[in-house]
């Protein structure tokens, strides 16, 4: 698979859109696009380049870098997992935003590999509210595993319309999820299946003492 495949597949596995990749760039909304179909520009800037490594947390080498220019830290195995701009509702709820990351946490790929996890599909975000309290607190950072898996109950990121909610899932009725918040003060609910996208698991978490 060359580099433009590569790229092309990832962005679809991870429901990123060419275009808004290609402004994360700081580049025309066409670019990418352009250099998928058309072969224009022949290969990624040196810097451009990077910033979808880190992205993707992969090899430079696999968007046509040199083999020596690995997304890996100097002196050991680790991945950079892109943290993003959104807050994920442990609350009335939170708006979503563009998926453009600001920075990253630094996993060993070998703690990932022993988890199952792969890196390419981890994203961190932040949750917001108390209704996850104790279990996950206001300002905490959440690792979501958006990896296509079965359904199995567990802390999960979903969508409800434009509003990121994370809360504990479990089989409802038939067609429907019930959603439980940690903080007893807050009540489940049910909703339909058609009514939630069910982001990513939540795998892991971090946040102050």
């Amino acid at each position: 698979m060359n580099a433009r495949e590569r790229l092309a597949t990832m962005a679809r596995e991870r429901g990123s859109s060419l275009a808004a990749l290609s402004r994360m760039l700081g580049r025309n909304s066409s670019y990418l696009q352009q250099y998928i179909t058309k072969g224009s520009p022949r290969k990624l800037e040196e810097d451009d380049r990077r910033h979808l490594a880190q992205f993707f947390g992969v090899a430079e080498s696999e968007l046509g870098g040199p083999e020596e220019m690995s997304y890996i830290a100097t002196g050991g195995d680790w991945v950079d997992v892109p943290r993003l701009p959104l807050d994920a509702s442990a609350g009335p709820g939170a708006l979503g935003a563009a998926e453009i990351p600001f920075d990253a946490f630094r996993f060993s790929r070998r703690w990932l590999r022993e988890q199952g996890l792969d890196p390419a599909m981890l994203s961190s975000i932040r949750v917001m509210g108390d209704s996850m309290d104790p279990l996950l607190r206001d300002g905490d950072e959440i690792l979501v595993d958006r990896t296509p898996r079965p359904f199995r109950e567990g802390v999960h990121v979903l969508r409800m319309g434009e509003v990121l909610h994370v809360k504990r899932v479990q089989s409802g009725a038939p067609g429907t999820l019930r959603l439980i918040s940690a903080n007893e003060a807050y009540d489940p609910i049910e909703v339909g299946l058609d009514e939630v996208d069910l982001v990513g698991r939540v795998v892991w978490k971090s946040g102050r003492m």
